[in-house]
């Protein structure tokens, strides 16, 4: 993989490295934590510009993102509830509920979200579904992605040759996120089931 990226970006250059971003929110495989500062190590030896580097990554973050609110906005709220109905455990009071969260805080969640792994990509379908303000939308996923590029472009710059120390803290940092996430839906469950399973004895 790392191979493939990296020739990728001698082809193409900062339109590479943002085209493989663009990628990775669309297809989360593709690993930001070595695109970012795989960029940054080839602007420091030259053959990349640092500042296209971090323009075009941004910009492929934001192209990647604008994709997957369209397919938030596609679904629309009908579908989202409709498919969320046949859904074992959920609830229409849980898309309900979300829905009332994102109303207020979704405009930190759409900044925050673009440097949380995982959710970085898949917050742009809420948004899209919510139908947040597309120019609202473009000014937090910019500035968060700007922020979020360029901290490990800049590591990848700075390290030189140990660059890939960065994938490595960034890699331990999306396990961590993972290891949450996957708690918190196993914890969603098992109350759900506990909750079902108490009605029922009362019952």
């Amino acid at each position: 993989m790392e191979r493939w990226i990296n020739s990728l970006m001698e082809a193409l250059g900062a339109p590479g490295a943002g085209l493989l971003i663009a990628l990775e929110n669309l297809f989360p495989p593709l690993p930001s934590e070595v695109i970012l500062p795989l960029a940054g190590f080839a602007s420091a030896t030259g053959k990349m510009n640092l500042i296209a580097a971090l323009v075009w990554t941004t910009a492929g973050s934001v192209i990647g993102a604008l994709a997957l609110y369209g397919v938030g906005a596609l679904l629309g709220r009908d579908r989202t509830v409709a498919i969320a109905g046949k859904l074992p455990l959920v609830k229409v009071s849980d898309i309900e509920k979300t829905e009332a969260w994102f109303k207020r805080h979704g405009t930190k969640a759409v900044f925050f979200g673009r440097m949380v792994p995982i959710f970085r990509s898949l917050i742009s379908i809420p948004a899209g579904i919510e139908r947040m303000p597309i120019p609202v939308f473009l000014l937090l996923t910019t500035l968060g992605s700007a922020l979020w590029n360029t901290i490990f472009v800049l590591a990848g710059y700075l390290l030189g040759d140990n660059w890939e120390q960065v994938s490595h803290y960034v890699s331990l940092y999306s396990k961590v996120v993972l290891a949450v996430a996957v708690l918190a839906v196993l914890t969603f469950i098992a109350v759900r089931v506990f909750k079902k399973g108490s009605g029922s004895r009362r019952s």
